[in-house]
């Protein structure tokens, strides 16, 4: 069976590259390990989180998703704009998973500040969810 943040990756990834909206801003550059000299904007995934969520009849998993929004465009607009598509695209989305049953999943925060190089711009957005084994 693919382990839940796994599976969850391959589904949020499969439906970002999948939506218009979020296409228009960072075509495909989705990356789980990114190029060296990726082209921006583009957006990444960030460090997960796992912690049992079962019950005492259910299996379950309670993961925390973390994408970054980098940009170079200058100002913070072009950050704003993906972190709210992905928000949009991702926020009570109804995602198939491999091996698992998505119970939900939820927008927690975003976040976008200058990068310490002070050319980029980056943005963090968090989501909870929650699965279940089928």
């Amino acid at each position: 069976m693919t382990h839940p943040a796994l599976a969850l990756q391959k589904a949020v990834y499969a439906t970002l590259v999948a939506d218009a909206a979020t296409g228009a801003l960072i075509g495909d550059r989705i990356y789980d390990a990114m190029p060296r000299a990726a082209t921006f904007p583009y957006v990444s995934f960030g460090d997960g989180t796992v912690r049992d969520w079962s019950t005492g009849s259910e299996d379950g998993a309670e993961l925390r998703l973390v994408l970054h929004a980098w940009s170079r465009e200058h100002g913070r607009r072009e950050t704003w704009s993906i972190l709210e598509a992905l928000k949009d695209v991702l926020h009570d989305a109804a995602l198939e998973l491999d091996g698992h049953v998505l119970v939900n999943l939820r927008f927690e925060f975003a976040d976008a500040a200058i990068d310490p190089d002070g050319i980029a711009w980056h943005g963090v957005i968090r989501f909870r969810a929650v699965t279940e084994p089928v």
